[in-house]
């Protein structure tokens, strides 16, 4: 195992609630209803699907970048009073990190989001952060995970990835990539090197070496 690669929103840490709140008060500003349907539809997306997808169903005019600021301002705000991680996280990270393996954050949101994230969970705890703003596509392309890879000098083929979402368990299999799927709010069947869990609690080193061909 050359390295483990973490997801950020519902796997790392407990940020789809957040997300489900402040999408909620912008589509509000939008002048049209949010439910947690709607925000099924975009479980392991980009902000940019997001932002299309809201201004499609409120039939809205604002401009997407507008939207975008908008949902990335409410995001760093909201998460500047802390975050919360999830269960197994932290004590699993600590313990990939105490056998000198490599660790990379993963994530589909943007590079305001993630660092305002990682000052309440810690940047000198991963080895390379991949955002949005890193790649030309995000999952469930495999472009996130390569890059990754890439910047770390690994092979994708002898990486874990730790994923929530049927996106970005489909993002790290075309990589390449063993995965560990913890389902938040989307459904995740078992395959072929995978293991699907309900939580990182429990979830050992040894573990995840043996999804590692």
């Amino acid at each position: 195992m050359e390295a483990v690669f973490f997801d950020m929103d519902g796997l790392l840490v407990d940020t789809e609630r957040v997300w489900l709140e402040i999408e909620t008060g912008v589509m509000a500003r939008l002048g049209g209803r949010w439910t947690p349907e709607h925000q099924a539809h975009l479980v392991g997306g980009s902000m940019e699907r997001t932002v299309g997808y809201m201004l499609a169903v409120s039939g809205s005019d604002v401009d997407p970048a507008t939207l975008t600021e908008w949902m990335t301002a409410g995001m760093v705000a909201r998460l500047a009073d802390g975050v919360e991680l999830m269960p197994g996280a932290s004590e699993l990270l600590d313990a990939v990190r105490a056998e000198g393996v490599p660790v990379g954050l993963v994530t589909s949101s943007l590079r305001e989001i993630a660092d305002a994230v990682l000052k309440g969970v810690g940047r000198d705890r991963f080895d390379v952060v991949v955002t949005a703003g890193e790649v030309t596509r995000t999952k469930p392309d495999p472009e996130p995970y390569l890059t990754a890879a890439r910047l770390l000098g690994v092979e994708p083929v002898r990486c874990v990835v730790l994923e929530d979402s049927p996106n970005g368990v489909a993002a790290a299999t075309a990589a390449g990539c063993a995965v560990v799927a913890v389902p938040s709010v989307l459904p995740v069947e078992a395959a072929p090197g995978r293991l699907v869990v309900e939580s990182l609690a429990g979830v050992t080193v040894p573990d995840l070496r043996a999804l590692v061909p």
